[in-house]
C-alpha cells in the first residue's frame, strides 16, 4: 500500500497525495508541463535538472517506459508529480511501468493530487520552490524558500569529448553540450553531419585547432543563463572564430548574453509540446516543443547587431534571433528532428546552408 505524501509549496499551501517511485523527501523548483504525451522525453530532459516536474495531463504512463526514447542516460528531474499513473501500460515497445522506472532511478514520485489546481497556482503566483515529504508536521519553510539550483550545466554536460560519425558524413560539426537532448545529435547525424560532442567548458582554441570543422551547435540546457559567466566569456571567443553557429535553448540565451543582450525569468515558463511561435520573416506560425524558464529580453536586443527571428504568439517574447553580418542564428524552442510540412526542421537546413556559404563544406 502506498504511503501518504505531501506537496508543500513555499507559499504555505499543502496538497495530500501518495508516494510512488522512490519514497524520499525532496526539495526543488516546481514547474508544470502541459504535454499529453512525451513523458519519457520529459523525465530524461537535462533541462529539468533540479526541478520538480508536474504534469497537467491527468493520466501518465500509458505506453510504459521505452529506453530508445530517452533524451539522456538518466532522469534529470528531482521529482515527478502526476494525478494518476498507469499500472499496466500497453505498447509493444514498453519495457516496464512508470513506478518501477522511477524506483530504479531513485526518483521521488507523487500521485493523487489535483495537478491542474497546482498548475493554476503556479500560473497565478509564478514558479516557486516546493517540497515532497511524508511528514507535513515538521516543515521548514525557510529551507524550501532558500533552495537554489546550483552548477546546473556542469552537472548535466558530458565529462569528455566523443565523436559520432554520420553514415554519409559531409559536414563536420562541433556540438557543445550544455545539457543536450539526444534527439539533437540524431537530427544532425541524419543531416549528414559528423558530430564532435564537447563539454560545456571546452575553450574556443580547442574547438578551432582540434578539428577542421564546418559549424558549431550550442545545445539547450538547464538553469539561469546568467549563472554561467565563464561560458559566456568563452562564447565571445567562439564568435570570433567566424564559423557558422546554430544555438538552441540555453545556448540561444547565452549566445545573446555574449553579444551584450539581457535575459529575464518568465513567470511560469514555456514547457510543453504546443507553444506557437511566429517566423517574423514570413509570418508563418509553428507549433513547437519547449522547456525553458528564461528568455532573451526583447528590449535588450541591439537592432544594429541582430534581429528577432521568431516570436511567441501567446506572450510576444523572443523565440529566436538572427545575427547580422554573421552566419549565426538561434532558436529558443526544440527544432523538430524530422522534416515534414509545417515543421521547424528547416532550421537544420538553414544551418547547413550557412556552412556551405562559409566555404567550409562539404569537404
Amino acid at each position: 500500500m502506498s504511503k501518504p505524501a505531501y506537496l508543500v509549496l513555499e507559499n504555505g499551501l499543502i496538497f495530500e497525495g501518495e508516494f510512488f517511485g522512490a519514497e524520499k523527501e525532496i526539495i526543488g523548483e516546481i514547474v508544470f508541463n502541459t504535454g499529453m504525451t512525451g513523458y519519457i522525453e520529459t523525465l530524461t530532459d537535462n533541462c529539468y535538472f533540479g526541478q520538480i516536474v508536474l504534469q497537467t495531463f491527468p493520466m501518465v504512463g500509458n505506453y510504459g517506459i521505452i529506453s530508445e526514447d530517452f533524451e539522456s542516460s538518466s532522469v534529470k528531474a528531482s521529482a515527478y508529480i502526476v494525478k494518476s499513473w498507469c499500472e499496466e501500460p500497453s505498447n509493444f515497445r514498453s519495457e516496464g511501468n512508470l513506478d518501477a522506472f522511477l524506483k530504479s532511478e531513485n526518483i521521488t514520485g507523487l500521485c493523487g493530487i489535483d495537478t491542474r489546481e497546482v498548475a493554476k497556482i503556479i500560473r497565478g503566483n509564478g514558479v516557486m520552490n516546493a517540497k515532497i515529504t511524508g511528514d507535513k508536521n515538521n516543515i521548514n519553510f525557510d529551507e524550501i524558500k532558500n533552495y537554489k539550483i546550483k552548477d546546473a550545466v556542469k552537472n548535466v554536460s558530458c565529462r569528455g569529448a566523443h565523436y559520432a560519425p554520420a553514415e554519409n558524413g559531409k559536414y563536420r560539426v562541433v556540438l557543445i553540450d550544455f545539457g543536450m537532448k539526444e534527439s539533437l545529435k540524431l537530427a544532425l547525424l541524419n543531416k549528414n553531419c559528423d558530430v564532435f560532442v564537447m563539454p560545456y567548458n571546452t575553450p574556443a582554441k580547442e574547438i578551432k585547432l582540434g578539428h577542421d570543422i564546418n559549424g558549431i551547435v550550442l545545445s539547450s540546457g538547464p538553469g539561469d543563463p546568467a549563472d554561467n559567466p565563464d561560458i559566456i566569456n568563452n562564447l565571445k571567443e567562439i564568435i570570433k572564430l567566424k564559423i557558422p553557429i546554430f544555438a538552441i535553448g540555453l545556448g540561444h540565451q547565452m549566445l545573446a548574453l555574449a553579444h551584450g543582450f539581457k535575459t529575464q525569468k518568465l513567470k511560469y515558463g514555456h514547457r510543453g509540446a504546443n507553444q506557437p511561435v511566429k517566423n517574423l520573416n514570413d509570418g508563418k506560425v509553428y507549433i513547437t516543443g519547449q522547456n525553458h524558464g528564461y528568455i532573451v529580453s526583447t528590449e535588450s536586443i541591439d537592432k544594429n547587431i541582430a534581429q528577432i527571428f521568431f516570436e511567441n504568439v501567446n506572450d510576444k517574447t523572443c523565440e529566436g534571433i538572427i545575427y547580422k553580418d554573421k552566419l549565426v542564428f538561434s532558436a529558443e524552442f526544440y527544432p523538430e528532428a524530422k522534416d515534414s510540412p509545417g515543421s521547424t526542421g528547416f532550421l537544420y537546413d538553414m544551418f547547413i546552408k550557412n556552412m556551405e556559404e562559409n566555404n567550409n563544406a562539404p569537404r
